[in-house]
């Protein structure tokens, strides 16, 4: 089940966040070999994927009334780790085409909330397939959960993932002193370790230690989730101890 607590997103959340970040995916389709995927956009239980029109993921679908399919997700952190995965995402579900006259208003609608110049694709060698997703599994360093169709539903992505990657590489880059001024506040057995930034969402900001003997993610909350970029960098300083401390990204 998914944990529902104050300090840190829902599983289904993650998985929302996980997939609008895009990372890097591929299709299994019975029947056919995998595809990467370039394209995604997971909306409520339905993940929408751009495929070669001549491929095998359209043939294997061609006539049906759907496939079953898996989609993998794998979420990157954007600067250079030891271990650059945070998580792998698996899409269960049943894959069916999307008609021809309907690619073109479906595109639009999702380049609204999610603009990707892959889109532009559809019609010139590109096609849309939908995924209906019946189950959903998150791993992490934390371990691996389900996630219900009716969750993924439910759940939105996090406010900040777009602007997540600067975030981190800025901080990651430039600023050692707010870094290290964090890293005080996690467990002592922790702090032998290289600290780097790993993630930062509305209800805090996660590090990667990499010591000798491996890897740990731990996460710092902050007192309240966040909801904009000034508050997310209040949120940042005051945690470290440093109200005053300025350039940071907008």
């Amino acid at each position: 089940m998914t944990r529902t607590t104050t300090d840190r997103p829902t599983d289904a959340e993650m998985i929302q966040t996980a997939c609008r970040r895009g990372g890097s995916a591929i299709l299994a389709v019975e029947g056919a070999d995998t595809t990467p995927i370039d394209v995604i956009h997971l909306f409520e239980s339905q993940a929408f994927v751009l495929v070669p029109t001549d491929g095998e993921a359209m043939a294997a679908i061609c006539g049906t009334e759907g496939t079953p399919a898996m989609l993998e997700v794998t979420d990157w952190a954007p600067i250079d780790l030891r271990e650059r995965v945070r998580s792998v995402v698996w899409l269960n579900g049943t894959l069916h085409e999307v008609p021809r006259d309907l690619e073109r208003d479906l595109a639009i609608e999702i380049a609204g909330e999610h603009p990707d110049d892959g889109l532009l694709d559809i019609g010139h060698g590109a096609s849309m397939l939908r995924l209906q997703v019946d189950s959903a599994v998150l791993a992490s360093s934390s371990g691996a959960t389900s996630v219900s169709a009716a969750e993924l539903a439910d759940a939105q992505p996090d406010p900040f993932w777009e602007c997540e990657a600067g975030w981190l590489e800025h901080l990651d880059a430039d600023h050692a002193d707010l870094v290290g001024q964090l890293a005080r506040k996690l467990p002592t057995d922790l702090r032998q370790g290289r600290v780097r930034p790993l993630g930062l969402d509305r209800f805090g900001i996660r590090f990667r230690i990499e010591g000798l003997d491996g890897d740990s993610d731990v996460r710092l909350p902050f007192p309240r989730p966040v909801t904009d970029v000034f508050e997310l960098s209040r949120a940042l300083r005051n945690l470290a101890g440093c109200p005053f401390l300025n350039s940071m990204p907008d």
